[in-house]
């Protein structure tokens, strides 16, 4: 009742204001309903690592991918396309520095899981190197992690799980490279304390970043790791 109420004030004294046209939002949202409704969706996609599918799927299926050469994690959830006003309020927040975009991602991907997942025991947003660190001022995951764990009440992990080296950018990079650039770009400082863990991060391209991160939560004795974010490409 107290958080309902924290919500009335806060739109009556910051009325909520969509980030990609201006006009009023709607449930508390920066988002209006018109480009909120432009907002491409992920279907049909295989449940383990999200991947577009061309074709109608009625089933739960896995891409050829995932059947050849399984990742680490168990099952993903990417509730949007990464195109058009997807990718815009993701770009700007990444690169452009907007961060007030990252209550909105994450709103909206917490909004889909209370539908759709098993709520994990934890959250480990996957860390930033402390070079990317100071050249961007934030990072992108942990901000968005932070709307998912308050809205779902799923504590968050900050300090487990570190980037070991600063790997170069993914973009343009094949799926093998992609792979062989996270190769041990994580490391565990201390256990985990938690049978099923949520990894959550911005965009998924190929996945080889969240298979890493995956990779060494498994080898350190969790059980399920599943991938929350907010869009695939």
């Amino acid at each position: 009742m107290v958080h309902n109420w924290l919500n009335i004030i806060q739109d009556y004294l910051l009325p909520p204001t969509c980030l990609l046209c201006g006009n009023k939002g709607f449930k508390s949202h920066d988002l209006c309903d018109c480009c909120y409704q432009r907002l491409i969706r992920n279907k049909r996609c295989c449940y383990r690592c999200a991947e577009i599918f061309e074709s109608h799927i009625t089933t739960p299926s896995l891409c050829g991918h995932c059947i050849s050469t399984p990742p680490a994690f168990d099952e993903t959830y990417a509730p949007f396309v990464y195109q058009d006003e997807m990718r815009h309020l993701i770009t700007q927040l990444k690169f452009g520095g907007h961060t007030k975009n990252a209550r909105l991602l994450g709103l909206l991907l917490a909004n889909y899981l209370k539908q759709t997942a098993q709520l994990p025991d934890l959250i480990i947003p996957v860390p930033l190197h402390k070079v990317r660190y100071r050249e961007r001022g934030f990072n992108q995951a942990l901000e968005i992690a932070k709307t998912v764990g308050k809205t779902l009440n799923i504590p968050l992990d900050i300090t487990s799980c570190h980037r070991t080296f600063d790997t170069p950018h993914q973009i343009g990079l094949t799926a093998l490279q992609r792979r062989k650039n996270m190769e041990k770009a994580f490391s565990l400082i201390k256990p985990i304390n938690a049978q099923h863990v949520a990894i959550v991060d911005d965009v998924m391209t190929t996945g080889s970043t969240v298979h890493e991160l995956a990779n060494l939560l498994k080898k350190s004795g969790v059980d399920r790791v599943d991938i929350w974010v907010c869009a695939r490409a």
